[in-house]
């Protein structure tokens, strides 16, 4: 096993140990644990977040104990690099990996669980959620400030960042961060960021147009890469979902 603390949370690494070791068996289930599994757990006053990621394919063991760094150890370096950038997300606790002689098994990735008032999937699902176009434009300047730090989140999708309403606004915090380039981003790949975000016309035509004030970048130039590639995508989406529907049908969908 390897493990990695944040020098702060040292004095406790016992009991997140046992976190991790009693995880089956312990803790509180947040979500459906379709792919990956979440458990709370309470640390003194804190609660902590404890994800686990599901035991990977023969194949990328291989590529996961010889050639690439875990999706745990990735979500708490890139973490602790977002923190470094100014960026919102839970703060990074630690991470474990298991390994057996020649193969990658499990890995979790511990992090602070930080309450929020709604995701960017509350403005899908209600297009009159109050102050609707002030988070989304709010939200889209949060993005560019992402791209102009030379950050490119792959992940950029309804349920991946949380948001949280202030006096002075709205603070907007990255998770699910396993995913991430950091390098200085092309037009093209700022207006790609955007595809996973909404199959909604109307707030494409929001972000696009407070991007485009932010890029200074003709707003119907934006508009049309902008919607082309969300069309693209969930085109590529839904039919991805009906093959996996036809190939597994037996599987129970709920």
């Amino acid at each position: 096993m390897n493990k990695v603390f944040q020098s702060d949370f040292l004095p406790f690494k016992n009991q997140i140990q046992d976190f991790i070791d009693g995880f089956d068996t312990s803790g509180i289930q947040l979500g459906n644990a379709k792919r990956n599994s979440i458990k709370l757990f309470q640390l003194n006053d804190d609660t902590i977040n404890v994800k686990a990621f599901k035991i990977p394919n023969i194949f990328n063991q291989i590529v996961y104990k010889y050639f690439r760094k875990s999706k745990a150890q990735r979500s708490f370096e890139y973490a602790n690099k977002l923190k470094e950038l100014g960026i919102g997300t839970p703060k990074p606790i630690a991470y474990f990996e298991y390994v057996s002689l020649f193969l990658f098994k499990k890995s979790f990735y511990v992090s602070h669980q930080l309450e929020c008032d709604l995701t960017y999937r509350e403005l899908i699902l209600d297009a009159n959620y109050p102050n609707h176009e002030e988070i989304l434009r709010a939200f889209t300047r949060f993005t560019y400030n992402l791209h102009e730090k030379g950050i490119l989140f792959k992940d950029h999708s309804p349920g991946n960042t949380l948001i949280k309403k202030t006096t002075e606004g709205y603070q907007f915090f990255l998770v699910d961060l396993n995913r991430m380039d950091f390098k200085e981003l092309t037009v093209e790949e700022r207006i790609e960021n955007f595809k996973r975000l909404t199959p909604k016309k109307e707030m494409v035509a929001v972000m696009a147009n407070e991007y485009s004030k932010l890029i200074e970048i003709n707003e119907q130039e934006i508009f049309d890469e902008m919607w082309k590639r969300t069309e693209e995508f969930q085109k590529k989406f839904y039919k991805k979902k009906a093959l996996k529907q036809k190939l597994y049908f037996w599987r129970d969908k709920k």
